[in-house]
């Protein structure tokens, strides 16, 4: 995976609460430390984005949508 050096300004009560963790090993380092909560953040506003949209959908055409030319396939279909 190809990556990319960048500064960042960060607040130091953040930056002394973030050294805690990599010192105690639960990041190997800053960079890794940022660059998880990042990748989390931006999972996060797609769910939340995905969500969003889903809401505006009408349950009932969906089903309708769904079912459509559903009646006269069923004969059709093998009996299990």
């Amino acid at each position: 995976m190809a990556a990319s050096k960048i500064a960042i300004t960060i607040d130091d009560n953040v930056l002394k609460r973030l050294d805690l963790l990599v010192r105690s090993k639960f990041f190997p380092n800053r960079s890794r430390a940022i660059q998880e909560a990042v990748s989390e953040k931006l999972m996060r506003l797609e769910k939340s984005r995905l969500a969003q949209e889903c809401a505006k959908l009408n349950p009932d055409f969906e089903q309708a949508l769904a079912e459509e030319g559903m009646s006269s396939e069923i004969e059709e279909w093998p009996e299990y």
